[in-house]
C-alpha cells in the first residue's frame, strides 16, 4: 500500500536531504511537490491543503532553516503531521466496552467487503480477545447473503445466527441480540445490507436497526481501493448515522492511499482495522505512526515482528537455529523457511515494513514474483529426493533435467535455486566462523561475498 505515495514523497525528501542549507524557497519548493503527490494519491483537496498549510508553518521556523539538518527536520515535520492526519499516535481498538452481549453494527456500500469483513472480525475477536461471537446477517436484499456470512462463519469457527426466511433486517437484528443474550454471547456482529449506491432506502434502514440496538460501534466499511467515493461515502454514511470507527478493506493493493490519509479529517472518526488480503486472518489494526514511517520509507519493524510472531512456529524456528549453529542447513530446512514466509504475507508486503525498502517491494510487485516464486521454489525442492533435499551437491546434470520435468520448471530454474541456497549456506558458515563478537565487531559486511579471510578472524 501507499507505494505511488510513498515513491513521489522519497525523491522529494532525498532532495532535500541533500542539501546542506535551506532557505524558504527550497521549503516551498519541496512542499509544492509533496501537495502534488498527496493530490495524485487521491487525497482530499480541503485535507490537503490543511496538511500543507500546516507543515508549511512549522517548517518555516527559524529552528528549522539554522538547524544543522534542516532537511531532517522538515521530513520529521511532515512525519509528525501525517501521524496527526492519520489519527495520531496508538492504534484505537474496537469497542467492547459495554453489557454483554455487545452489539457492533456493520454499514457499508454493497461490493464494500462487508460481510467478509464481519466474518475476520469475528475470528479476530474470538482468536485474540477470546470472546464468543455470534455473526448475524440483516442482508434481506442480495441473494445468498446470509448463506454467505453463514459460510465464512463455519470456516472461521464462528457461530452464525440461523437463517428465517421472510423476517425483516429488524427482527433479524432484534433476535440476534435475544439469541446472544439467552447463548451466554459476548459479542454480536450485525452485517447490514449494502447498495450499489447511497440512497434514502438504505440509511433508513441502517438508521432503524440502529436504534432497535443501541450499538456500541457502528463500523463503516469502505473500499480503499475507490479513492475518492471511499471518502465521499465516509461522510454520508458519518452525517446520516455518526459512525464510530472505519474499517478500510483492500489496503494491500491500494498503491494510492488516498482514503487513508483522508478518512479521519472527513468523519472524525478513527480508521481502526485494515483489511490486508483475502484470508480470513488478514485484517489488521490501524496504527497511523506506523503507516506514516511506510509513508515516508522509513518502514514498519514493529508491524514485521508481530507478524512473524503470529506466524512463525516458535518451536521449528528455535530447531532451525540449533543445526544453522551447528553448520547445517538443507534445502528441507530451506523448503520450511519458504513455507514460514508464505505465511507471513506477499514479499512486497514485507519488504514494505523494512525501512529504505520500498523501491525494492515495488520493483518485486512489478516482476509479480510474489505470487510465483516461492510457490515454484517450493515446487522445485518438492521434486526432488530426499537424499537430495538433504545432500544438494548430488545433484548434477541428469537430476537437474529430471527436477525441472517434475516441478514444470526450466533447469535454469532449478540452477537458480541451488545458486541461492549455496550463497545462504555460504552465509550461515561466515556467520558461524565469525561468531557473535565478531559479527558485532565487524558488522553485516562481513557476510557478504568476496570479503577477505582476514575479516573471519
Amino acid at each position: 500500500m501507499f507505494e505511488s505515495l510513498s515513491g513521489k514523497l522519497s525523491g522529494v525528501f532525498d532532495r532535500l536531504r541533500g542539501r546542506g542549507a535551506l532557505n524558504e524557497a527550497d521549503v516551498a519548493e519541496a512542499l509544492r511537490e509533496v501537495r502534488l503527490a498527496l493530490l495524485e494519491a487521491d487525497v482530499a483537496l480541503p485535507v490537503v491543503k490543511t496538511f500543507i498549510a500546516e507543515v508549511r508553518e512549522r517548517a518555516a521556523s527559524a529552528e528549522v532553516i539554522e538547524s544543522v539538518t534542516p532537511g531532517q527536520q522538515v521530513i520529521k515535520i511532515v512525519n509528525d503531521v501525517l501521524v496527526a492526519q492519520l489519527g495520531g499516535a496508538g492504534a484505537v481498538p474496537v469497542n467492547l466496552n459495554a453489557a454483554a452481549p455487545v452489539p457492533i453494527l456493520m454499514v457499508g456500500l454493497q461490493g464494500s467487503g462487508k460481510t467478509t469483513t464481519a466474518g475476520k472480525l469475528g475470528l479476530r475477536l474470538t482468536q485474540r480477545e477470546r470472546r464468543r461471537v455470534l455473526l448475524a446477517s440483516l442482508d434481506t436484499q442480495r441473494p445468498a447473503a446470509q448463506l454467505q456470512l453463514a459460510q465464512l462463519g463455519e470456516r472461521a469457527g464462528v457461530a452464525s445466527l440461523p437463517i428465517v426466511a421472510g423476517q425483516t433486517p429488524v427482527e433479524i437484528a432484534r433476535r440476534a441480540m435475544e439469541t446472544g443474550r439467552r447463548e451466554g454471547y459476548d459479542v454480536v456482529i450485525l452485517d447490514t445490507a449494502g447498495r450499489l449506491s447511497i440512497d434514502q432506502a438504505l440509511m433508513d434502514e441502517v438508521r432503524t436497526v440502529r436504534d432497535a440496538t443501541s450499538p456500541a460501534e457502528t463500523l463503516l466499511v469502505v473500499d480503499a481501493m475507490t479513492g475518492q467515493d471511499a471518502v465521499n461515502t465516509a461522510r454520508a454514511f458519518n452525517e446520516a448515522l455518526g459512525v464510530t470507527g472505519i474499517v478500510l478493506t483492500r489496503m494491500d493493493g491500494d498503491a494510492r492511499g488516498g482514503a487513508a490519509l483522508s478518512m479521519r479529517a472527513v468523519t472524525g472518526a478513527p480508521i481502526k482495522l485494515i483489511g490486508v488480503g483475502e484470508k480470513l486472518d488478514a485484517i489488521e489494526e490501524f496504527h497511523p505512526e506506523r503507516v506514516a514511517g511506510r509513508i515516508l520509507g522509513m518502514g514498519d519493524v514493529v508491524g514485521l515482528v508481530e507478524r512473524a510472531a503470529e506466524t512463525i512456529d516458535q518451536e521449528e524456528a528455535e530447531k532451525l537455529a540449533a543445526k544453522m549453529a551447528k553448520g547445517r542447513f538443507d534445502l528441507e530446512d530451506y523448503a520450511k523457511q519458504l513455507r514460514q514466509i508464505t505465511r507471513m504475507g506477499s514479499l512486497s508486503s514485507i519488504l514494505g515494513m523494512l525501512p529504505g525498502a520500498g523501491k525494492l517491494a515495488g520493483q518485486i510487485d512489478e516482476s509479480k514474483l510474489d505470487t510465483k516464486m516461492l510457490k515454484r521454489q517450493e515446487a522445485i525442492i518438492a521434486s526432488m529426493t530426499p537424499k537430495e533435499r538433504r545432500a544438494p551437491d548430488i545433484i548434477k546434470a541428469s537430476r537437474k533435467r529430471r527436477i525441472a520435468a517434475g516441478s514444470g520448471v526450466t533447469v535454469a530454474d532449478v540452477n537458480r535455486l541451488l545458486k541461492q541456497f549455496d550463497d545462504i549456506s555460504a552465509m550461515m558458515k561466515r556467520m558461524n566462523k565469525l561468531g557473535q563478537k565478531g559479527l558485532m565487531r565487524h558488522g553485516l559486511a562481513a557476510l557478504m561475498p568476496g570479503r577477505r579471510q582476514q575479516t573471519w578472524r
